[in-house]
């Protein structure tokens, strides 16, 4: 400060505490006799003026504001708060330029300053430059720590923020599209899916989300959520035996339904997170056929089309481990909430059997309906989630195999390790469901 102060610095603190906290409740009467003893205590003091600016500001007076505000920086400039509140009184004056200024000083304090950025957003939009506005708005946002709660005053600013930032960004996608037309004209034959992947993240319309396992995480695989169906050849074999396989599944659901089990079932005591309400639920229940690389002798002889198939076709093949496979049923109106699975090092195939309207699936950023007769397989290690909200159960056979871009040898590595895992942790399957 450029002015010495001979009053108590801590009483001046206090005084100014209190007149903002007056100011925030609305006890104006309470802010304007607390600031009468803050001027008779330290007049030209840059907390005394700020608080003395504000109460002009809030009166609707920006020309004493704006004397008040400038006496302040001159006194200390180091305040982004005080640069602030001068541009408040220079927009209520109309002083575009001088505003412009005084928020460049606030935010060269403080760059992550969100209510100069905001203030510095709203300023572009009244100079008509909407695309700077736009991108003011998204770093303002971008200093919003997720789950923040933020005060009132600043919600309408925010919801501002966003509405600009959304419309650039249509803006931007209309734009970028109309000069494709010509590219995408020469590559009429390409397969566009990950280039429209790549922009619609960046036009934030569509996330890319990565393998996340709880358990075993193989590197430079890459994270695709659905995995082409020409890597799976045999898809084909399971899919003409749809029919054979959903006969099976409802005869076991009708006459062994005692056999089906809760999907989820973690012990007392075990953070259950996203779990909480299926745990031990039978609204997602499962009849096995292979568990933990064991099979499930008497399900599967009431299953033998379903068994011989499975028999047939590649599988994880760890001892004690895997493969798994089962029949999935989620009750009518249910849902499993986003999780990861275990490893990338195996991947999960969906062979839809019973499915009323209103089932869908999501593995990542793609949602698909399941479709009976229609088989997929997919990365379980990306976030993925279901949803049944029709009026019946929706059933599924689910079956795991290996992830086809690891070698044999990369397989063996993997089974040798998983297995020394489970045998160190006392022979628990590190796989495990639950």
């Amino acid at each position: 400060m450029n002015t010495t102060f001979s009053r108590d610095e801590a009483a001046i603190h206090g005084l100014v505490d209190q007149i903002e906290r007056a100011q925030a409740a609305g006890r104006q009467a309470e802010a304007a006799q607390l600031l009468l003893q803050a001027r008779e205590l330290a007049p030209e003091h840059p907390l005394v003026l700020n608080a003395e600016a504000v109460q002009h500001l809030r009166a609707g007076n920006p020309s004493a504001a704006r004397s008040l505000s400038e006496r302040a920086v001159a006194g200390d400039d180091k305040k982004p708060a005080y640069w602030i509140n001068l541009a408040s009184a220079c927009r209520g004056l109309g002083l575009r330029e001088e505003e412009m200024a005084a928020l460049q000083r606030a935010l060269t304090l403080e760059p992550r300053h969100l209510l100069a950025l905001l203030q510095k957003g709203s300023l572009l939009e009244l100079q008509g430059k909407s695309r700077a506005a736009a991108k003011t708005y998204h770093h303002a946002l971008q200093t919003i720590p997720p789950g923040a709660q933020l005060p009132g005053f600043l919600r309408e600013a925010i919801g501002r923020a966003v509405q600009v930032v959304t419309q650039d960004k249509q803006q931007l996608g209309a734009f970028i599209e109309e000069r494709l037309q010509e590219v995408y004209a020469r590559h009429a034959d390409a397969d566009r899916e990950r280039f429209e992947h790549c922009l619609e993240s960046f036009l934030g319309r569509r996330r890319i989300y990565v393998p996340q396992p709880t358990f075993l995480h193989f590197p430079k695989l890459p994270a695709l959520e659905f995995y082409p169906r020409a890597q799976f050849p045999w898809l084909a074999e399971v899919e003409a035996a749809t029919d054979e396989i959903r006969a099976e599944f409802e005869q076991v659901h009708a006459q062994d339904a005692g056999h089906l089990e809760p999907y989820v079932a973690y012990p007392d005591g075990v953070p259950l997170d996203q779990w909480r309400e299926l745990n031990h639920s039978r609204r997602w229940s499962v009849y096995y056929l292979w568990r933990d690389g064991q099979p499930i002798e008497a399900h599967l002889q009431r299953c033998p089309s379903t068994a011989t198939l499975l028999a047939r076709l590649p599988h994880l093949d760890i001892p004690n481990i895997g493969p798994t496979a089962f029949f999935s049923i989620l009750d009518a109106k249910s849902h499993i909430p986003a999780h990861t699975g275990v490893t990338n090092t195996r991947l999960i195939v969906h062979v839809p059997l019973v499915v009323p309207p209103g089932c869908r699936f999501r593995v990542g950023s793609q949602t698909r309906e399941w479709r009976p007769g229609e088989a997929w397989v997919f990365d379980d290690a990306i976030e993925h989630e279901a949803w049944n909200d029709s009026d019946t159960p929706r059933a599924v056979l689910i079956f795991d195999v290996w992830n086809p871009l690891l070698s044999e040898s990369e397989r063996d590595m993997v089974r040798a390790a998983v297995c020394a895992i489970r045998d160190y942790g006392g022979g628990e399957s590190p796989l495990a469901v639950a």
